[in-house]
C-alpha cells in the first residue's frame, strides 16, 4: 500500500505517555523538572482561601481566638497535600 508523503511505515497515531487522545498534541506547561506548579497553584488556593478566610471570620466574630489558630495546620497540610498531588501529576496514571 502507498504511504502518504511524510509518514514513515511503522509510525503509529497512538499518543505518547504525556498526551491524551484529546489534546492534539499540545502538552501542559511543565517546568525543566517536568513539574506543573501553575496548574497544582490554581488547585490548591480555593483550600488556602477558604480555610483563611474561615479564620478571619472566626476572629471577626469574636468567638475565642484560639479556635482560629487550632484549624490552621489542617488548612495548611490540605493545601500542601493538594499542591503536592497536582504539582507531581500524581492522579494521571491511575
Amino acid at each position: 500500500m502507498v504511504q502518504p508523503t511524510g509518514t514513515a511505515e511503522g509510525a503509529d497515531d497512538e499518543p505518547t505517555a504525556g498526551e491524551s487522545p484529546g489534546d492534539d498534541g499540545v502538552a501542559p506547561e511543565l517546568d525543566s523538572s517536568g513539574r506543573n506548579r501553575k496548574r497544582a497553584v490554581l488547585y490548591a488556593l480555593p483550600f488556602f482561601a477558604l480555610g483563611i478566610g474561615n479564620a478571619t471570620l472566626i476572629l471577626v466574630w469574636g468567638i475565642d481566638p484560639l479556635w482560629a489558630f487550632a484549624q490552621l495546620p489542617p488548612i495548611l497540610f490540605t493545601t500542601a497535600l493538594t499542591y503536592l498531588v497536582f504539582s507531581t501529576d500524581f492522579l494521571d496514571n491511575r
